[in-house]
């Protein structure tokens, strides 16, 4: 009951309010900027040749006002906004007119969120346990030689990394796409492989970034625990050192990763954002990317709010679970 009351409530409001907070930022913000999308649409359309004349200028007008929920006052527009989020109802996309934004997500979604699973844990998992055994034998030939590496890799951005695999690998695997083109989606080995090898650059992009950054970071932990009195008690004990690795030191070492885990998982979605607009890989990232390019408001609005809800749905599930690998929390 106390773990409920101080732990895990005060968490549950939290994440409501900054869901809150950030669905509202995204529906004022465009507001305030100078442009406004209904006139820019039609300016595009004149840009096109397209002739326009007053009548129908004006019936577009209140059709594009409504289609991007500028009707009414600004108070309106707010209460109509959220129960359009309520009913996950964007609006439809003017690029891909009249295909529903929701749809174009749904999508979208399962490249972006393969992608950014299976990435994450293979970085954390292989960086913490790398991380943790390089810091224990940290005078170790191979330890030193990693972490020389690590620091090589690891201050390169996202889209330099994947360029460069771009150019070493380009004659190797598929550089652009999802799948091959015209494949149709099927639960047959054929086209799973065919996945697998379009995915394999932005994934190993992605990987090799991210264990960079872990290695680093727990063998600097693990540095320290392994000074700590109750870790030489251990080994002054007699206590055998792959127990004393995995036991004392790697287990106090990765409290604070998983802590550093919920608070850069949105570093973390947008390199894989960006990591997608490189290889034109058919996730969040590309569909973002062409929103902005064409200006299609309701789908960048879409894009967003969905980003917010999913960050900060896996930063309370990371911070829920937290209590599993830290027992001093639940006895708080």
């Amino acid at each position: 009951m106390i773990f409920i009351k101080r732990y895990l409530i005060p968490r549950l409001i939290q994440y409501v309010l900054v869901i809150f907070v950030g669905v509202t930022a995204v529906f004022f913000i465009p507001r305030f900027l100078p442009s406004d999308p209904v006139v820019r649409t039609i300016s595009e359309l004149r840009s096109r040749g397209s002739y326009l004349d007053p009548a129908s200028i004006d019936e577009m007008v209140a059709d594009l006002t409504e289609l991007y929920g500028l009707e009414g006052s600004m108070f309106d527009q707010y209460l109509a906004f959220w129960q359009r989020l309520f009913r996950g109802d964007f609006g439809v996309s003017f690029f891909q007119f009249p295909t529903p934004v929701i749809k174009l997500i749904k999508t979208a979604l399962p490249w972006t969120l393969g992608l950014l699973v299976v990435t994450t844990a293979v970085s954390w998992t292989a960086g913490i346990l790398l991380g943790g055994v390089a810091g224990y034998f940290n005078r170790k030939g191979w330890s030193r030689a990693l972490d020389v590496l690590a620091m090589i890799v690891r201050p390169m951005p996202y889209y330099v990394f994947a360029f460069v695999l771009l150019l070493l690998f380009r004659n190797v695997f598929p550089v652009a796409g999802g799948a091959g083109i015209g494949r149709q989606p099927a639960f047959t080995w054929s086209y799973i492989s065919d996945v697998v090898r379009h995915a394999f650059l932005p994934a190993m992009s992605l990987i090799i970034l991210g264990m960079a950054a872990w290695f680093q970071t727990m063998k600097l932990i693990v540095q320290n625990v392994n000074a700590s009195d109750f870790v030489q008690y251990a080994k002054f004990g007699g206590i055998k050192e792959r127990r004393i690795v995995s036991r004392y030191v790697i287990r106090n070492g990765i409290l604070p990763q998983i802590t550093a885990l919920a608070l850069l998982i949105g570093q973390i979605f947008s390199g894989a954002l960006i990591t997608e607009i490189v290889f034109t890989y058919p996730g969040l990232g590309t569909l973002l990317y062409n929103a902005i390019v064409t200006g299609d408001y309701n789908l960048i609005m879409g894009i967003t709010l969905f980003s917010i809800l999913a960050i900060t749905t896996a930063i309370l599930v990371i911070d829920l679970i937290y209590p599993l690998f830290d027992p001093r929390i639940r006895y708080t």
